[in-house]
């Protein structure tokens, strides 16, 4: 796969306002997933990727398709990405420019918000970590 072609077919391709909201959506998707029905854990769904300029809001199964890892994706996960992405877009952190997010989606219901105040209490949980190998 060339760097021209890094996210066909993978991921929700989107466009920033400002710099600044690159940092303000990475915090906000640590905070957004599957929670434990056991224990205050929360697994996080999706990370925003930046690649040559452009940027798009990735699950994490994608990412390890991307490094070349096993990964089976269905259409549950490629719903919450889009369901994720779309909530990001009406909080006015992003806009999609991908036309292809539209469907699927899944309900709130099969995700975990916590807000700010309350991550603290909270162990948050990323399933794929950016950078590392």
């Amino acid at each position: 796969m060339s760097d021209d072609d890094i996210f066909e077919g993978l991921g929700v391709e989107i466009e920033l306002d400002s710099d600044d909201n690159f940092l303000k959506v990475k915090e906000t998707l640590t905070r957004i997933g599957i929670s434990s029905r056991k224990e205050k854990k929360l697994y996080q769904s999706c990370h925003i990727l930046h690649k040559k300029g452009r940027y798009a809001i990735m699950h994490f199964k994608e990412l390890f398709l991307l490094d070349g890892l096993k990964a089976e994706i269905d259409d549950t996960d490629i719903g919450r990405r889009n369901t994720i992405t779309a909530l990001l877009e009406e909080w006015g952190l992003l806009k999609i420019i991908d036309d292809d997010a539209d469907e699927p989606k899944v309900g709130l219901n099969q995700l975990k918000i916590l807000s700010f105040k309350d991550k603290g209490e909270w162990e948050l949980v990323p399933k794929y970590h950016i950078g590392r190998r």
